[in-house]
């Protein structure tokens, strides 16, 4: 999740958001969890349109207001792997990329190929983290490492698309915490244009309070909300609110929102967790 941001150049692109998962948040009384009013009811249009406001427009410590951004591009994601067990490794990001693709309707791929990728993601060891972030996210991105699991950042083109992303995981630290396959889904998923995090969006991977690990519904409608066409790249917040009022009513009706908790839970991920 979005700790910080930094503003770096990368071969003309602007790098606008920097994302770790915190250590804390495995660590999280039910009791706090059972407090929030979103638990409840998140199946209305009010409720998602805040939502989607939230984790689609704001960045953590940042008061700037930002316009939607997401990839308009193929996605091509190289894996490199400084540590064992790459077969695991490889299908836990196969099987999310492919849950994300089919959500999206985007085009994402693994590619075997580094001057092919768009998204370079990296499995490490804590002891080589600090590295490889100054590596591939510079040597200001290493100040946000304390607390944090793993780590994700995306640049912008010109455009305001996202245009390249990078994702580091410490593999010995994220297991550690029992926070390897949150590592995977959530820097994955923030990546394509959901940065922010947020105790107003609930139940969602995009919370440090809750337990998830993998998407929820509400993560499953934003996720649709942000790769339908009728939303543009750099639509500020009253731009974006008659298509995602249509796009969530024409949901309501047909069914769409009132399913998603169950249509989710296709991804391959699901059944190997034991959901």
């Amino acid at each position: 999740m979005l700790k910080r941001m930094n503003t770096l150049i990368y071969s003309g692109l602007i790098s606008v958001a920097l994302m770790a998962l915190p250590l804390w948040s495995a660590q999280t009384p039910s009791g706090l969890i059972q407090s929030l009013k979103a638990e409840n009811d998140w199946k209305n249009a009010a409720y998602i349109i805040q939502a989607f406001g939230e984790v689609a427009l704001n960045n953590e410590y940042d008061n700037a207001k930002h316009g939607v951004r997401k990839w308009r591009m193929p996605i091509r994601v190289f894996i490199e792997h400084q540590v064992g067990d790459s077969a695991l490794h490889t299908q836990l990001v196969q099987m999310h990329l492919t849950h994300l693709a089919e959500i999206t309707g985007h085009d994402i791929q693994r590619t075997n190929t580094p001057s092919e990728a768009n998204i370079h993601l990296v499995f490490t060891r804590q002891s080589q983290w600090t590295s490889e972030v100054e590596r591939l996210m510079g040597q200001s991105a290493t100040k946000n490492l304390h607390g944090s699991v793993c780590i994700g950042k995306f640049a912008l083109n010109a455009q305001h698309e996202i245009a390249r992303a990078w994702i580091i995981i410490p593999v010995d630290q994220a297991k550690m915490h029992g926070k390897l396959v949150a590592c995977v889904v959530e820097e994955i998923t923030q990546v394509l244009g959901l940065p922010n995090d947020s105790e107003k969006v609930f139940p969602s991977i995009f919370n440090d309070k809750t337990p998830q690990d993998l998407l929820t519904g509400l993560d499953y409608i934003l996720l649709k909300l942000l790769y339908s066409p009728s939303i543009s790249v750099g639509m500020t917040a009253d731009e974006a609110k008659q298509p995602l009022q249509t796009l969530i009513g024409q949901w309501l009706r047909d069914g769409t929102v009132a399913n998603a908790d169950k249509t989710v839970c296709q991804g391959e991920l699901y059944p190997l967790l034991g959901y």
